[in-house]
């Protein structure tokens, strides 16, 4: 019986991902999703990838199918609770390992029961398995560089990136200006647009205030 379970317990595993840590508008997105054996065949058979790889129509398309065969936990920090945070915590990695262990957690408190975890390698994985440990949580984390192209963290980074599109334009329509992705020229024009109809003020409900577009958007409106 030990060497049938074996085989299981090396596939499943637990994919974390985010997206929005680049794009000054929107906010941020951790999302966390359960693989096992039988939800590695389906996501194959969907063609899952890294969500860079696919196009924003396809993200949106293939995230609800995601989401009803995989057990999985999304977090996102809208753009006044990530300036608040960062503010606090002031570094990004920290951040970024608070928002992991939280969506972790969510997973593990459905009663989902995973020794393994798979993530981005973007920083010091203690702070993430300090963040759990606090609640007690053990679990075996590993970081990778080109995370993406497990089939568990491909699943995770669509999640999250669905999630963002789904919020960026939620934004865009609450203040009524179109806010492009990434961090470009079209990205200040907007963010000058934002101040002019309605105040500096409002900027920090749309965008990451501590990204050098503030600072540029600021001293050409002085």
């Amino acid at each position: 019986m030990m060497t049938a379970s074996h085989p299981r317990n090396r596939i499943e595993r637990i994919g974390i991902d985010e997206s929005g840590k680049g794009d000054y508008f929107g906010p941020l997105v951790i999302a966390a999703v359960f693989v096992d054996a039988t939800t590695q065949g389906e996501l194959k058979l969907m063609e899952v990838r890294d969500s860079k790889k696919l196009s924003d129509g396809r993200i949106l398309e293939m995230a609800p199918d995601i989401k009803t065969i995989c057990p999985h936990s999304i977090i996102a920090i809208g753009p006044q609770k990530y300036n608040e945070l960062y503010a606090k915590i002031k570094n990004l990695n920290r951040l970024l390992a608070w928002g992991h262990a939280k969506a972790l957690e969510n997973l593990l408190e459905r009663g989902v029961t995973c020794e393994r975890a798979i993530s981005d390698q973007f920083g010091d994985e203690r702070l993430i398995l300090n963040a759990l440990q606090e609640n007690g949580r053990k679990i075996v984390l590993e970081q990778r560089t080109k995370a993406e192209s497990d089939l568990a963290v491909a699943a995770a980074s669509v999640l999250a990136r669905a999630e963002f599109l789904l919020r960026l334009k939620r934004l865009s329509d609450e203040v009524g200006t179109t806010l492009p992705k990434g961090a470009s020229p079209a990205v200040e024009l907007a963010a000058k647009m934002i101040i002019k109809k309605h105040g500096k003020e409002r900027l920090g409900s749309v965008a990451k205030l501590h990204f050098k577009t503030t600072q540029a958007v600021l001293t050409g409106l002085a």
